[in-house]
């Protein structure tokens, strides 16, 4: 380890022997490094199953409790370009394979960091993003190579999930994985596919965690608000984002009434152009809809004369989650869809001082099944979700791809140990890169032995040697260096892939920009919006730089 931290430090006399002049590291300064700096040391304090957590405060003034990276991106308000490309990465990394969102995050501001000292010894930019571009080949090459497990197809997905799912520290981990691996292998295809819509998550908050359940069928936290609750067979599903009822008379774009003859007329072409939109409803065979938005009293009622349930959720999750398995848009107005969802029947199940609605379909043809949680607080809940949902991502990954990685940082550091090899013993620019890379790998490692509160160094230096010694499944665990093995800590290969070339897609992006150029709102435009501002002279330019 010494020999390779004692090669970093001579980097830059390898690129640059000569004294370098007045202004140089200033001239090759990232102009994006600052911001991934920033947004990395909200996110690092977070990482590894021992990480903190964060009291999130959104735009809408809710309060949420919460360590995971991609509820923490999502709530974050960026100005700055750099950090708003590199959360979009980080969070599209979350919607492909469902895990990574911090690791995309730290290793890409490590990597810029990294570059920025190699830009400093004086390596140009466009050597620097070819160099990085096969560093990163390189790595993705020696990715497989390190996969030790598999998970076969008929084996119980348990321990597989686990580890997944106890990114952060839940006292019922192991309870949450036996529901998810129960829910993923009954949801599963006959030929072994498995679709990741067709598990769904409903949370009701009461009674205790142990509580939690599996229900056929798809489950979704709502009520049933009209007299007909419950639809025995044939079930035809309209879903609608708006409300169920009247129009307001005072309504935005509406024409003020000035008398109380208009607004009984309008009131009464109100009630007239609903009870026509029931008709057309019933007319499609709709008798179940679902509304994600205020239901009236007296439209219900009319809905009641058709025999239509009407189903009120909170969520437009709940809405998407129920237009994916039944095979019907969500419609913004009130108007029946072209193919309303089709469903055997339609009830309601009570849990204890919970109620959810379940959308059932034939035996034989289940398409979908349910984990019901269940806890006491809302932060609770939504850290047991979070936890579901990654476990189900991690399923779906390990149906496309079977193959595991050792997890705790043991996968980073074998990287880190073959790349530094490599990159001592070759010449010229890709040398110094490969290490680079290999110091930017070893940061992630690192971070989980600071979040455990150890001896970052003295943890790393017996991890270091382990791996020089060929032991490269030895990993960072809460006492120190552990054998990822034996305590059975296992990421997905597809999941850090994925997440490797999405930290390099962004990295080769940033390495080249010199600089920020954002373009000022348009005078111009507020004028048009004010006529009657005659202030025209002394215009500031539209465009506005920053280096």
């Amino acid at each position: 380890m010494a020999q390779e931290a004692r090669s970093v430090r001579e980097l830059p006399r390898r690129l640059w022997p000569g004294p370098r002049g007045p202004g140089a590291e200033e001239q090759h300064l990232l102009s994006s490094l600052a911001a991934a700096q920033a947004l990395a040391n909200v996110i690092r304090p977070c990482y590894g199953p021992y990480g903190l957590q964060k009291l999130l405060v959104t735009a809408k003034g809710e309060t949420v409790f919460t360590g995971y990276a991609t509820a923490i991106l999502g709530a974050l308000q960026l100005q700055h370009p750099a950090a708003r490309l590199l959360r979009e990465a980080a969070l599209g990394q979350a919607e492909h394979s469902g895990d990574g969102v911090a690791f995309v995050v730290l290793l890409a501001e490590a990597l810029l960091a990294q570059a920025d000292l190699l830009l400093r010894a004086g390596l140009p930019r466009a050597q620097l993003r070819e160099a990085y571009a096969a560093a990163t080949a390189e790595t993705l090459a020696l990715l497989p190579s390190l996969a030790i497990r598999s998970l076969g197809p008929l084996e119980d997905p348990f321990w597989a999930l686990y580890s997944v799912m106890n990114t952060h520290t839940l006292s019922q981990a192991g309870y949450l994985a036996k529901l998810v691996a129960q829910v993923c292998w009954e949801a599963k295809e006959l030929d072994g596919t498995f679709h990741r819509e067709r598990v769904g998550v409903c949370a009701l908050q009461g009674g205790q965690l142990e509580d939690s359940c599996l229900l056929p069928g798809l489950a979704v936290p709502g009520k049933p608000c009209g007299q007909v609750t419950v639809v025995l067979s044939g079930a035809r599903v309209a879903l609608f984002a708006c409300p169920f009822g009247l129009p307001s008379p005072n309504a935005p774009a509406k024409a003020r009434l000035s008398s109380t003859a208009e607004l009984i007329r309008f009131r009464k072409g109100s009630e007239q152009l609903f009870e026509k939109q029931l008709a057309q409803l019933a007319t499609a065979g709709v008798n179940v809809v679902v509304v994600c938005g205020e239901i009236e009293e007296k439209p219900l009622a009319q809905a009641n004369k058709y025999n239509i349930m009407v189903i009120q959720v909170k969520s437009p999750r709940e809405l998407a989650g129920l237009s994916e398995v039944l095979g019907t848009p969500v419609m913004h107005y009130l108007v029946p869809p072209l193919e309303p969802g089709k469903c055997q029947g339609v009830y309601r199940q009570e849990l204890r001082e919970g109620l959810a609605v379940v959308f059932e379909w034939e035996p034989r043809g289940t398409p979908a099944l349910s984990v019901v949680l269940r806890g006491p607080t809302k932060a609770g809940l939504r850290e047991a979700e979070q936890a579901v949902y990654h476990g189900i991502d991690a399923y779906f990954q390990l149906c496309q791809d079977p193959r595991l990685l050792p997890g705790a940082g043991a996968t980073e550091m074998a990287l880190a140990k073959r790349l530094s090899d490599r990159g001592t013993a070759l010449e010229g620019l890709q040398g110094p890169v490969l290490l680079a890379f290999a110091q930017a790998l070893r940061s992630l490692p690192a971070t989980l032995a600071e979040n455990a509160g150890l001896a970052s160094s003295q943890v790393m230096a017996d991890v270091s040697a382990a791996h020089q010694a060929g032991h490269f499944l030895a990993g960072v665990g809460v006492e120190g260096m552990i054998d990822v093995a034996q305590e059975g800590v296992w990421d997905t290969l597809g999941a850090k892939a994925q997440g490797l070339q999405a930290v390099a897609d962004v990295v080769l992006e940033l390495v080249t920009v010199d600089e920020i150029v954002m373009a000022k709102e348009s005078p111009w435009s507020q004028q048009d919006l004010n006529p009657d501002d005659k202030k025209t002279k002394g215009h500031p330019s539209p465009v506005q730089t920053h280096k």
